[in-house]
């Protein structure tokens, strides 16, 4: 049975909708690095979804929210004697995340509407869609829950709640980017593709998504600025003191030479299997999905280790390491949309 209308034209428009609404959630992750890298995240204290749109307006709101931020732990440990002009750049950050996240939704949820409303989606589809809507008001959810594990006892927030609410986005964003895929390429007359039986495609694409979780729990330890050299982690190959922590799991999750080096690993397993997969497909017909693809994974795998190897020597420079995480989720768009193309060509 065929994912959403089979009118050519209706198909397109959902599906480019899709594919640049999944830019957006691309952009959102990225500005949620940035909030993380200038430690900007904990300076709005509230979770005010409507009137929280408007960022203060006059200097006794803003004396107001920076009396609140004062009361948290980051303040009193970490940045007591902070101005009020100094305060303003981290809240405007948070606060550019926070809009944009609403932004997000209001490009979702208002087109979803009048698309409902028009009729002609199919059962499949509409299902999909408000499984994305549901997603985002849990990713609302989630960022709050995150934010609130740094306001009471820690002056960060938790790196596990860190790494749930990135991968909820990248989640909502590979469902997106499959979607869209399906809309624009998928045979009307009801050929899908089955992905199920494209066990390369998928392992390449789990691997993608995990060294992302690594990097993020990297991101909430700040372990990027440990140990700034590479191949080798303070002379080593395998880093001193890896399994410190008792029980010995903890050490992959809360322990920085650890987190770092498991980073390093998936990383490097990522750049290998990019070109490997470049390397396999090299010999398919010119000018097939498949073939063009792996070759940008080849091309992006490369330039994602350059850019990871770049911000680590560098001790995580806000725009290196920016693009990094962008480079991130682009990755993983390419690898979705190889493993729908090979998927297609199966079905």
């Amino acid at each position: 049975m065929t994912l959403g209308p089979t009118n050519p034209r209706q198909r397109r428009r959902l599906g480019v909708w899709l594919a640049l609404w999944a830019v957006m959630v691309l952009l959102t992750v990225v500005i949620g690095g940035v909030t993380r890298l200038t430690e900007s995240g904990l300076s709005i204290t509230e979770w005010n979804p409507v009137s929280g749109v408007l960022p203060p307006l006059t200097e006794a709101q803003w004396r107001l929210a920076f009396e609140k931020y004062q009361q948290i732990p980051e303040y009193q440990q970490i940045n007591t004697g902070m101005s009020l002009t100094a305060f303003k750049g981290i809240f405007l950050v948070e606060y550019t995340h926070r809009l944009w996240a609403r932004l997000v939704g209001v490009v979702f949820a208002v087109p979803l509407l009048v698309f409902l409303l028009r009729g002609g989606l199919g059962r499949r589809l509409v299902r999909r869609l408000v499984a994305l809507l549901v997603m985002m008001g849990l990713q609302g959810g989630m960022g709050w829950y995150m934010v609130q594990s740094g306001l009471t006892e820690r002056t960060d927030v938790s790196q596990y709640r860190l790494a749930a609410h990135l991968m909820l986005a990248l989640f909502i964003f590979a469902v997106a980017v499959w979607t869209a895929a399906d809309l624009l390429s998928q045979d009307p007359s009801g050929k899908k593709p089955s992905p199920r039986a494209q066990p390369g495609p998928a392992g390449f694409t789990l691997l993608v998504l995990g060294t992302a979780l690594a990097g993020a729990f990297v991101a909430g330890l700040d372990a990027g600025k440990a140990y700034n050299t590479f191949p080798l982690m303070g002379g080593r190959v395998f880093p001193l003191g890896y399994f410190q922590l008792t029980p010995w799991y903890r050490n992959i999750f809360e322990h920085v030479p650890a987190v770092q080096f498991n980073h390093r690993l998936l990383g490097i397993a990522v750049v290998l299997s990019s070109l490997a997969v470049w390397w396999i497909n090299r010999r398919k017909v010119p000018g097939t999905p498949g073939r063009r693809l792996a070759g940008w994974i080849g091309v992006a795998g490369l330039a994602q280790a350059g850019l990871g190897v770049a911000t680590l020597l560098l001790v995580v420079p806000i725009p290196l390491a920016a693009l990094h995480q962008a480079g991130a989720v682009m990755l993983l768009g390419l690898a979705l949309l190889w493993w729908h193309a090979s998927a297609e060509a199966m079905a």
